[in-house]
């Protein structure tokens, strides 16, 4: 059987005992309660918040949370770690977990005042409440400073109106950060972060969206109208809002590049047990060099994602400015994803291609993460702008 130990034995830079303790707890619960709902979940595009609760109950959505708000208070070594044992089983659940731990409870954690952290965090770090995170808009998705959901100040509460989209957990989540207009149309001191609760009267889940992969993820709009928020509920000040979303995509990216190098190790791991045990003209078909050097491409994109990771992960731990990296990270593992889990499918040949064997998934899942918290193409124009400065 093909193990961590086979993907990445060179560089031993994030494999402390508390990352082998949270890895290990993380790969024994996706397979006892993942794995043998996977498909089931896939096919009929089944959220499984009960299963995001226990992984909750575990400390798993409170991971980089401060253990007075409830959290498990570690670092970005072990939160990589996990999510990578999650993905390699399942990407939705993965991608969840990513976007509840990095978006809505990281944007309360890093930008909540203390009441507000009392509040909520709480919450979100036990899973007792999910949370989703607004930011894309039907026809401003990487050109945000463009939204056209606003809030205006009446009174005590802001009214809000709009309406977000692609938004993971935008139905059941129990509570949202939503980035609005306060100011003029284009201008980044125009936009604010505010915390909408479920239930709340005028806020209410749209459309479902049917997907190609990570089908068992919820992605939802949201629908604002006249909806009205206490003002309490506004993070930071007035205008900070745009700024506060770029630095939590910065920490978001190496979550999404996390979920991606899961689903490449994944999809590696299926791979290669499958090419020792298939056998074609007396022997097995890993010992063909079109097989095995396919292998070896896969493992040395494997190992050069994992490094990028490493590094955007060290220097979130120590309060560092990380975008080119994190951006490097989120595009190269995202790539690296699709191509693996491309080869994977390949090597596996015409049962690569059904539902009887995992890496179909893999591949479907694997697109994902080129698109979502920034394209390839943004990430190229982050790196691009940070180089040229």
């Amino acid at each position: 059987m093909i193990n961590n130990e086979n993907i990445a034995n060179g560089f031993d830079m994030n494999q402390s005992e508390s990352v082998k303790m949270v890895a290990d707890m993380a790969r024994d619960f996706a397979e006892k309660h993942i794995r043998p709902h996977v498909m089931e979940w896939d096919e009929a595009q089944i959220f499984p918040v009960e299963t995001l609760k226990k992984m909750g109950e575990l400390g798993l959505l409170g991971m980089l949370v401060p253990e007075e708000f409830g959290g498990a208070g570690l670092g970005y070594f072990e939160y990589s770690a996990a999510i990578q044992e999650i993905a390699k089983v399942c990407g939705s659940v993965g991608l969840s977990m990513a976007a509840h731990n990095s978006l809505c409870t990281g944007h309360i954690m890093y930008f909540g005042s203390q009441a507000q952290k009392e509040k909520w965090l709480s919450k979100l770090a036990t899973a007792e409440w999910i949370g989703a995170w607004g930011l894309t808009e039907a026809n401003t998705g990487s050109d945000a400073l463009r939204m056209t959901t606003t809030a205006v100040l009446d009174g005590d509460h802001y009214i809000l109106n709009g309406a977000k989209n692609w938004i993971t957990h935008g139905k059941s989540g129990d509570v949202a950060v939503v980035m609005v207009r306060t100011g003029e149309k284009g201008d980044s001191k125009g936009i604010s972060a505010i915390v909408v609760e479920k239930g709340t009267p005028g806020f209410t889940a749209g459309k479902k969206e049917n997907k190609l992969g990570m089908r068992a993820s919820e992605t939802t709009e949201m629908i604002f109208d006249n909806c009205r928020v206490p003002k309490e509920n506004l993070l930071g000040k007035e205008g900070e809002g745009f700024k506060q979303a770029m630095q939590i995509l910065d920490g978001g990216r190496i979550s999404i590049a996390a979920l991606s190098l899961g689903i490449a190790k994944g999809a590696f791991i299926a791979a290669t047990n499958y090419a020792k045990e298939r056998h074609q003209f007396g022997q097995a078909i890993a010992n063909f060099q079109g097989i095995s050097f396919k292998l070896a491409d896969m493992a040395t994109r494997i190992e050069a994602a994992e490094l990028l990771i490493l590094q955007a992960a060290d220097l979130k731990n120590n309060g560092k400015k990380l975008t080119k990296e994190s951006a490097m990270a989120k595009y190269y593992a995202s790539e690296v994803a699709v191509a693996v889990a491309n080869d994977a499918v390949q090597i596996f040949g015409g049962y690569g291609y059904t539902k009887d064997f995992p890496v179909e998934k893999y591949y479907r899942d694997a697109k994902l993460c080129t698109i979502g918290e920034g394209t390839s193409e943004i990430q190229k124009l982050v790196i691009s702008r940070e180089i040229l400065k």
